[in-house]
């Protein structure tokens, strides 16, 4: 090469030459394929060959033109009658699972997890631990009911005062419930003087 600074001319004929020295090269590309085929084959049979390469790659172009017409066909097919990619997605997903669901992998796996499960829900250490949790969820499930049992009784007893009672304070000084709160405040506070606590 002459220069780094040299311009490229994309057009030129001599474009991707490395050097000066390699313009001697043949350019011809079938003289130069001739000189790399194989041995044992006559320049006929290599002829041969090679104009059957070239008409394979010509259908395989030609293929290509005819999928894309009919992949361009299908689209305009699909948008008329309303199908979107999302429906087909879909389609291939659920065609997806099912071949998965019927494979042998997933078929032996889903009978070795049976068979584990069957096992497992078997064992005394599990009936144990769900009758413990049985047990357990009565009881706070009780527990729970005499909470909102009680609850409701203290609200019952509310509102069996009229509505314009209900709103003044004196009416609600002279229910059991707030004085039942009131005594329990009550305690709580002279606990707390009784305790030294008063500075608070």
């Amino acid at each position: 090469m002459e220069s780094a600074n040299q311009d490229i001319n994309l057009n030129s004929p001599n474009k991707g030459l490395l050097s000066d020295a390699m313009t001697d090269v043949p350019v011809d590309s079938a003289a130069a394929a001739r000189t790399s085929a194989p041995e044992g084959l006559t320049l006929a049979e290599e002829e041969e060959l090679r104009s059957e390469l070239a008409k394979v790659e010509e259908e395989i172009g030609t293929l290509r033109q005819v999928l894309a017409a009919k992949e361009r066909h299908c689209g305009e097919l699909k948008r008329k009658l309303g199908l979107t990619p999302l429906d087909g997605l879909k389609q291939n997903l659920s065609k997806s699972w099912h071949d998965v669901q019927v494979s042998n992998a997933y078929v032996k796996t889903s009978e070795k997890l049976g068979e584990w499960n069957d096992k497992v829900t078997q064992s005394d250490f599990y009936k144990k631990t769900q009758e413990t949790l049985s047990q357990a969820g009565q009881k706070t499930s009780a527990a729970l009911s005499n909470v909102g049992s009680a609850i409701s009784r203290k609200l019952g007893d509310m509102s069996s005062y009229s509505i314009r009672h209900s709103i003044s304070m004196p009416a609600m000084r002279n229910s059991a419930t707030f004085k039942s709160f009131e005594d329990r405040v009550g305690t709580i506070k002279t606990s707390i003087r009784a305790n030294g606590l008063s500075d608070m």
